[in-house]
């Protein structure tokens, strides 16, 4: 990834802090970080975690699910889940990734992709996909979030939050305690409602625009990928959803129609990909 001089991206987030009024500074050793840029998107990232950490943060995290998820011995969701996912690597340009990819037994509609490369798919999302190349909407977009390092920056965006809240204690260290309490609990509520969840689905749109461009690269059709979301909108059955202010992921409208918007860029890779799989088969 190209890297930018650091105090260019810093300036950012100092500027940030002295918008809030802090009132005072603040020193952090930076190692191994930088500014760097997401790939296809190519949306400038500020990193304070070095890409070998999260990629070990990855790897246990993993392990921990495995010894608390059951496994799936569907012999022929594995095959589809590991081809699908091979398919969708190759193109990632990330060789050093130890990919790995997992069926877990569960209702649950959920997939993931932890920093390295470890991929797992839970069954209960299968039936949604209903095809090849609605299995690779969905796991072109976990895979999306590891390759563009969206768990570095949330923990870069924690880092500088923490940093923020340690500040305004420190601020407000000669005023009474309970005044103390209601600024920072302020403070708080306006970071998870005015950072922390505008930048997840910041991470989710964008893991959606390479999503889409990683699964037409790999050879399956990307208009299946707003006919998924609309799919998978329907699959509520009309339940009322949290309001997308209060959500950490975009709603399924508005997703979709974002995607459509990209159809025109994905299908000029879809069609230069080495082989064409289409919607591929069948997920019964």
């Amino acid at each position: 990834m190209n890297r930018k001089p650091l105090f260019l991206c810093w300036r950012r987030w100092s500027t940030g802090l002295a918008l809030l009024g802090l009132g005072t500074t603040a020193t952090i050793t930076l190692t191994n970080s930088g500014c760097q840029t997401a790939p296809i998107t190519q949306r400038k990232q500020v990193l304070l975690v070095s890409e070998q950490e999260e990629n070990a943060l990855g790897l246990n995290a993993y392990q921990e699910v495995l010894k608390s998820e059951p496994v799936s011995k569907n012999e022929r969701y594995a095959e589809l889940v590991r081809r699908v996912g091979q398919r969708i690597a190759k193109v990632a340009n990330r060789p050093d990734f130890e990919w790995e990819f997992t069926v877990i037994e569960s209702e649950t509609q959920n997939a993931f992709c932890l920093p390295g490369g470890k991929v797992a798919i839970y069954t209960g999302i299968l039936p949604v996909c209903e095809s090849e190349a609605g299995l690779a909407v969905v796991m072109s977009h976990e895979i999306a979030h590891a390759i563009a390092r969206h768990g570095g920056e949330r923990m870069t965006n924690r880092t500088i939050q923490n940093l923020g809240q340690k500040a305004t204690a420190y601020v407000m260290k000669n005023q009474e305690e309970q005044n103390q309490k209601i600024v920072l609990a302020a403070y708080g509520g306006a970071s998870e409602y005015g950072a922390i969840l505008p930048f997840s689905r910041k991470h989710e749109m964008e893991a959606d625009h390479i999503g889409v461009m990683l699964m037409a690269k790999a050879g399956y059709d990307p208009s299946e990928a707003p006919v998924f979301w609309e799919r998978f909108a329907a699959e509520k059955g009309g339940e009322a959803a949290p309001m997308e202010f209060l959500s950490t992921h975009p709603s399924d409208a508005r997703r979709s129609g974002a995607l459509r918007e990209l159809l025109p860029e994905a299908m000029g890779f879809y069609e230069q990909s080495a082989e064409k799989y289409g919607l591929g088969e069948q997920i019964r």
